[in-house]
């Protein structure tokens, strides 16, 4: 894990504010078909409303709240 990214726990800590009156709770976790990166949604139900995020897990261990870029085609030379 990259020790400069972050944790999932962190992140949902950081943007959804879980406590005693209002959990936090994965709704739904997969993977995405294209390049099989895993994804979680997590949802907090606070009094005046209720707060979900997808959070995605990225090359170096990290979670994110965005998808990591594309890896998009490279030219590579071969050595002789």
């Amino acid at each position: 894990m990259n020790p400069t990214g972050s944790s999932l726990r962190v992140l949902v800590d950081k943007w959804l504010a879980p406590n005693a009156h209002a959990p936090a709770r994965v709704v739904c976790f997969s993977r995405m078909q294209d390049n099989r990166l895993r994804y979680v949604c997590v949802e907090a139900v606070h009094p005046a409303r209720t707060i979900a995020i997808f959070f995605f897990r990225h090359d170096d261990g990290s979670w994110c709240v965005f998808p990591p870029a594309s890896q998009r085609p490279a030219m590579m030379t071969r050595a002789a």
